[in-house]
């Protein structure tokens, strides 16, 4: 069972990287409220998972500085619009050095396009599904990377961070500090040591009060 204590002693080990507990707060992640998730629309979320499987494997400074580019090219990632590009046009794609000229990253663009409309049809928007999401969050990455191309792995909680959904994520360091503090003994790529993960971080919330981003990034932090 987590206690205070704990979440007290990892915040404390956070806080000696810093000079101020207001400069610890500050790199703390940014959390949406439903509300602003569910205003989102859909050719924000396709935008940025697709800049998320681009920056897998890759210098993410070299994504970022491409990524109008991205937006003027493929129409702003309006997916119903993308749904129609044909081979003609993702031949030219591949020609155009302003962008990154990655085949299998490339095709994901449509193929996500398609996917985020028949979720849409499905349920009104994307950003309603994750908004409303209220099972347990390793349970929505399963769902993104079973339903979207390229998403698997880290990719889900990567991207669902970088959209503002409340998400923890297991970088190296997050997973080194759950070792160290015995609550799984190696990397937790199975579905029942990641339920022991999930519901490590759902206690911790419980007794701290704060979202699972920042519990993510303290774990981090607090590794020695």
């Amino acid at each position: 069972m987590i206690t205070l204590n704990l979440y007290e002693e990892i915040y404390e080990h956070a806080a000696r990287k810093f000079d101020s507990i207001e400069a610890l707060e500050s790199v703390m992640p940014v959390v949406l409220t439903k509300e602003q998730l569910e205003n989102h629309s859909d050719a924000f979320f396709l935008s940025v998972m697709s800049r998320r499987i681009f920056q897998a494997g890759m210098r993410h400074s070299v994504i970022n500085s491409k990524w109008a580019h991205f937006e003027e090219v493929f129409w702003g990632f309006d997916p119903n619009k993308l749904i129609y590009i044909d081979e003609a046009f993702m031949e030219r794609a591949m020609q155009d050095k302003g962008l990154i000229r990655h085949w299998g990253k490339l095709q994901t663009i449509p193929i996500n396009a398609l996917e985020m409309t028949e979720l849409s049809k499905e349920n009104g928007s994307f950003g309603y599904v994750i908004a409303n999401w209220d099972q347990d969050i390793t349970a929505l990455w399963a769902l993104l990377s079973k339903r979207f191309k390229r998403m698997g792995g880290k990719s889900s909680s990567y991207f669902l961070r970088m959209v503002g959904l409340d998400t923890f994520i297991l970088t190296d360091d997050v997973v080194r500090r759950l070792i160290t503090l015995n609550i799984i003994d190696k990397n937790p790529t199975s579905k029942k040591d990641l339920l022991i993960v999930s519901k490590t971080f759902n206690e911790l919330r419980e007794v701290s009060g704060r979202p699972l981003s920042h519990l993510s990034k303290l774990l981090a932090l607090s590794l020695e």
